[in-house]
């Protein structure tokens, strides 16, 4: 069984109480940073999704249909691990952006 490096930090950030998300492994386990972040439509009996979705952005497609490869953590743990988030948690849903490589700035996903 794999550790997770990823552990609940007590201190508050802004994304305090924003609700769950899903994470990639890379993060979680690898300790990535967040390449490529989105927020999917909030289904009414989906209880405390934030609609959140983190990957580190070198997924390939067969390993994010794997749902081994993720795990639901509260949007404010990933905030305390990855800070660079936060100033877009707030986006409506159906937002996609990636990181600036190099950066803790995230750009818009235009498609």
């Amino acid at each position: 069984m794999k550790k997770q490096n990823i552990k609940h930090n007590t201190n508050h950030t802004e994304a305090s109480s924003m609700g769950l998300c899903l994470v990639s492994n890379l993060i979680t386990l690898e300790g990535k940073k967040v390449g490529f972040m989105y927020r999917e439509e909030i289904q009414e009996d989906a209880e405390d999704d934030s609609g959140w979705r983190f990957l580190a952005g070198t997924e390939t497609e067969e390993y994010v249909a794997d749902e081994k490869n993720s795990k639901v953590f509260e949007v404010e743990t990933i905030a305390d691990f990855d800070p660079a988030i936060l100033p877009y948690l707030h986006l409506p849903e159906g937002s996609e952006l990636e990181r600036i490589e190099g950066t803790d700035d995230f750009q818009i996903v235009e498609e």
